[in-house]
């Protein structure tokens, strides 16, 4: 059995709505401005530029609390989501799949495919590690969201983003590839709205890419077709050189 991660916040209570202090906001603010309204009536104008003033700090102190409660709403609403580590079995399956596939099309031998495994789970781990560069957050690797495996997971601001990696030698994303990262997302979309927290979720599929500038080219525009259309959340899509990274992270 997989070992779960830390959720400790689990304990934690959700905040208090926000709307009692909305209602209150509103209320004082209405208050100031009836208060402004009349001194400018009777033409006591210093009096109508303190309620003035008040009323500005009213809705500025408003925003800021209502703006601290909804983070602290994502925030918390994260650590109820159920991270778990991919079990070994799954991981391993997954490796096998896309190193079948690129084996495949390579032709490579029986005896190679150790070698492809290899070098998959280098570019992997590079391409990983420049998504994390870029995002400049923690990154979670090889983990369940809801029960659904990804490559990674992170999160940003509101919003548990599931990272699907796969490595392209010619320029074509199979069709089942991106129906597979559609079901998993969906089921993990579903989950979160059944559970009302208040966190979005988005697909990043990262391509690592060993092609020629032609191939990559031709690559993007089928990308840009309506493949993903039926996804149910935002999807990115990331490409990034298997060459290039290596130059980043292992050469100097």
């Amino acid at each position: 059995m997989a070992k779960q991660m830390d959720n400790s916040y689990v304990a934690f209570e959700r905040p208090a709505s926000v709307l009692p202090h909305a209602m209150i906001g509103v209320a004082v603010g209405a208050i100031l401005l009836a208060g402004a309204a009349v001194a400018v009536f009777y033409g006591t104008f210093v009096l109508a530029a303190i309620f003035g003033i008040s009323f500005l700090g009213v809705a500025g102190y408003s925003w800021f609390v209502f703006d601290q409660t909804k983070r602290l709403t994502a925030a918390k609403g994260e650590k109820l989501i159920d991270w778990e580590s991919a079990q070994p079995d799954i991981q391993r399956q997954s490796l096998n799949v896309e190193v079948s596939e690129l084996s495949r099309i390579l032709e490579v031998d029986t005896e190679q495919i150790s070698d492809l495994q290899s070098a998959y789970i280098v570019a992997e781990d590079l391409a990983l590690r420049q998504i994390q560069q870029e995002e400049n957050v923690p990154l979670l690797r090889h983990v369940s969201v809801s029960g659904v495996p990804f490559d990674a997971v992170f999160v940003k601001g509101e919003v548990v983003v599931c990272c699907e990696v796969s490595f392209l030698i010619i320029p074509e994303l199979r069709q089942e590839r991106v129906e597979a990262m559609m079901r998993k997302i969906a089921q993990v979309k579903i989950e979160l709205d059944r559970m009302n927290i208040g966190i979005e979720v988005r697909l990043m599929s990262v391509l690592i890419t060993q092609l020629t500038p032609e191939d990559e080219d031709h690559l993007r525009r089928t990308l840009g077709t309506k493949r993903f259309s039926e996804t149910p959340v935002d999807i990115d899509i990331r490409l990034l050189d298997f060459e290039a990274l290596q130059r980043i992270y292992v050469t100097d």
